[in-house]
């Protein structure tokens, strides 16, 4: 009995490991909050790239990104034991990504400056003074940011904004998270995401225009 056992305990612990890239996110983490380091190393390979990219579109200027995604891991594994719904675990991902992003903002604020897009060219406060526009030559409104030939521009277009209507469009159309979510990361009420989103939305297909000349005239 006692030989038959140690025959067939390595071969399900072979068959589980040889599995692992066939289970769902939330299977993985259900492993992981099991202390399973193998499935946690299944899981960031199938989310790394997410994470490098979402670091790299909130702050595009720096050149820590690398060390940034590490900390990210490191605070996934440390926290995927209170992730109390498995299926919802890149919405948390992101969320932990985004709020790193912000805990390094108030370490070095020197970093991104705060810029509004409501603020006018000359400090003005009645409007009626041009607002401040995004220097830039990219291109292309939002329905073509799905073509990959156009993804770098639109990239570039977005890394262009104030870093508080960047968060909020890269977290909404590229990580397509909802309003109450965004509220909650970024300590914002719902109608000021909102507000942001639109407003970004905007000024990227203004700065992509240019490069498409009278084919797409529709705005946000």
């Amino acid at each position: 009995m006692n030989s038959l056992k140690n025959t067939t305990k390595p071969a399900l612990t072979l068959v589980k490991m040889t599995s692992y890239s066939a289970l769902s996110d939330a299977e993985l983490v259900a492993l992981c909050q099991q202390k399973d380091e193998r499935a946690f190393e299944f899981l960031i390979k199938r989310h790394q790239r997410t994470v490098y990219g979402m670091l790299v579109k909130l702050a595009p200027d720096w050149n820590d990104t690398a060390d940034l995604a590490q900390e990210a891991f490191i605070r996934i594994w440390k926290g995927i034991g209170n992730l109390q719904n498995p299926k919802a675990f890149k919405s948390w991902m992101c969320q932990i990504v985004t709020h790193l992003f912000y805990d390094e903002l108030r370490k070095s604020p020197r970093r991104s400056p705060a810029i509004s897009l409501d603020q006018s060219m000359f400090g003005e406060e009645d409007g009626e003074s041009p607002t401040r526009d995004i220097a830039d030559s990219s291109a292309g409104p939002e329905e073509l940011m799905q073509r990959k030939d156009t993804n770098q521009m639109v990239e570039s277009a977005i890394a262009s904004l104030p870093r508080q209507f960047r968060t909020a469009i890269v977290l909404r159309d590229l990580e397509d998270m909802t309003y109450e979510e965004i509220s909650k990361i970024t300590q914002s009420d719902i109608g000021t995401v909102k507000s942001r989103i639109s407003r970004a939305r905007t000024k990227v297909q203004q700065v992509l225009k240019p490069h498409f000349g009278g084919e797409h005239k529709r705005s946000a």
